[in-house]
C-alpha cells in the first residue's frame, strides 16, 4: 500500500513537472549588434524562440531601409533629393519622411525655430566628427544662418510632397530620426509577437513591455563627467522610451574649448546654458529624440515648462552647477546613486 502510494505521488509530481515546463515562460534571451545609423545598434529580446533571430535581422534591414531614405548624406535618399531641388520645386517623398518632417515642423513651431529641421547648412558647415570638427569663422556662420528658415519648407499631404522655397536650405533630420526609426522597429517586433525587449540605438532605448518575470528595465542616467557606463542614477520604466542629449557625446576641442554637436540656429554655435546633459521619458522615441534636443536648445527653466506641458513626458536635468533636477512623474521610478555622487549632486524634484 504503501509503494503504491509512492508511485502514484511519483506520477503525479512527473506529471506536475512536465506540465510546468510546457507552460513556465521561455527564458531564452537573443541579442545582436550591428552597426547602422553611425553608431552602435543593439536589439535585445526576451522569452522567445531561436527563431526571433530572423526578427531582428529584419529590424536590422528595416534601420537600413530607412537610413537611406531619411539621411541627407546617402544619395539618392529623399532629404537628399529635397536639398538638390531647394527653390525649385516640390519633391515627391515617401510616407515615412513625411511622418518624420511633419514632427520635426511641429518642434520646430514650439520653439519658434530654435529646433530647425531645416538647420542642415550649419551642421555641415562645423563637421563636428569627433575627434575633428571645424571652427567657423563668424562670415561663415552668419552666411550659413541665410539659409535656416522651417518656414521656407511646405508640406503637401494629399501629394504626398515636399518643398523647400528657397535655394540653399538644407533639411537634417539627425535631431529626430533616430528616434522615429526606433518606433518604427518596435512596430514591427509587436506586431511578430514580441512583448519583451530593448532596442537601443546607440543611447536611444527603446522598451518594449518589461522583462518576463513582471520588473521594469533598469536605464541608467550617464554621468557627463565621467566614462561611459558610469550612472548617477536608475530609471526603472516598462514600454517607455529613453533619450539622452549631453555636451560631452559630440565634440572637439580646439585652444582648450569644447565644441559640441547641439548647434542654436539662432546663434550659430554649440549652444550655451547651464544644463550638461538631459534625459527624457516618453512613451515614443520620435518625441523623447527631439526633445531631448529641444530642451537642451531651450535652457532649463524653459525645457520645464514644455516637458510640464506635455502629457506622458517627464524628464532628468543634469546641470553645470551639479543638480539633478527630476519631473515630478519620475518621483517613485527614478533611483538616486547616493553611495557614489550624494556629495556630488544635489537632488531636486520639479
Amino acid at each position: 500500500m504503501f509503494r503504491r502510494t509512492i508511485l502514484v505521488l511519483v506520477a503525479i509530481i512527473t506529471l506536475l513537472v512536465a506540465f510546468a515546463s510546457c507552460t513556465a515562460p521561455k527564458e531564452e534571451v537573443i541579442s545582436k549588434n550591428d552597426f547602422l545609423l553611425d553608431t552602435v545598434v543593439n536589439i535585445k529580446l526576451y522569452d522567445v524562440d531561436k527563431e526571433a533571430e530572423s526578427l531582428i535581422d529584419e529590424s536590422f534591414e528595416l534601420i537600413g531601409q530607412l537610413e537611406e531614405i531619411l539621411s541627407v548624406h546617402v544619395e539618392g535618399s529623399d532629404l537628399d533629393k529635397l536639398r538638390d531641388n531647394a527653390g525649385k520645386g516640390p519633391v515627391e517623398v515617401s510616407d515615412y519622411t513625411m511622418e518624420v518632417v511633419e514632427s520635426s515642423l511641429m518642434y520646430s513651431d514650439v520653439t519658434n525655430g530654435r529646433f530647425d529641421i531645416t538647420s542642415g547648412t550649419l551642421i555641415d558647415l562645423w563637421k563636428i566628427n569627433p575627434p575633428e570638427g571645424y571652427l567657423p569663422t563668424k562670415e561663415e556662420i552668419s552666411e550659413a544662418q541665410k539659409h535656416i528658415d522651417y518656414r521656407k519648407l511646405i508640406i503637401n499631404e494629399e501629394e504626398n510632397t515636399i518643398e523647400l522655397l528657397s535655394e540653399g536650405l538644407i533639411p537634417n533630420l539627425g535631431a529626430i530620426a533616430k528616434g522615429y526609426i526606433a518606433d518604427q522597429v518596435k512596430k514591427l517586433l509587436t506586431s511578430n509577437g514580441i512583448e519583451h525587449g530593448i532596442i537601443n540605438l546607440g543611447g536611444n532605448v527603446l522598451l518594449i513591455g518589461d522583462k518576463p518575470v513582471d520588473q521594469a528595465f533598469r536605464i541608467g542616467v550617464q554621468d557627463p563627467d565621467a566614462p561611459r557606463n558610469s550612472y548617477i542614477g536608475v530609471i526603472s520604466a516598462k514600454d517607455k522610451s529613453i533619450v539622452s542629449s549631453g555636451d560631452y557625446e559630440r565634440y572637439f576641442e580646439q585652444d582648450g574649448i569644447r565644441y559640441h554637436h547641439i548647434l542654436d540656429p539662432f546663434t550659430g554655435y554649440p549652444t550655451e546654458n547651464e544644463i550638461r546633459q538631459v534625459s527624457i521619458v516618453s512613451e515614443n522615441s520620435v518625441d523623447g529624440d527631439a526633445l531631448s534636443t529641444v530642451v537642451f536648445l531651450m535652457g532649463l527653466e524653459k525645457g520645464l515648462e514644455i516637458i510640464n506641458s506635455m502629457e506622458n513626458i517627464e524628464a532628468v536635468f543634469v546641470t553645470k552647477d551639479h543638480k539633478l533636477i527630476v519631473t515630478q512623474g519620475l518621483k517613485d521610478i527614478f533611483e538616486f546613486d547616493e553611495n557614489n555622487y550624494k556629495d556630488i549632486y544635489e537632488v531636486v524634484y520639479r
